[in-house]
């Protein structure tokens, strides 16, 4: 079995995306079918 490490950068606190961020991360946020963090791990 292959392990692969990796870091994700999504800093900041989602300021402009408000209310929307208070109680959703912002990388969890859906855009379309998938959540963002998605796109960025494929």
């Amino acid at each position: 079995m292959f392990v692969m490490k990796a870091v994700i950068v999504a800093a900041g606190f989602g300021t402009r995306m408000l209310p929307i961020t208070k109680t959703v991360p912002k990388e969890m946020l859906p855009v379309g079918d998938r959540p963002i963090i998605q796109y960025t791990i494929e």
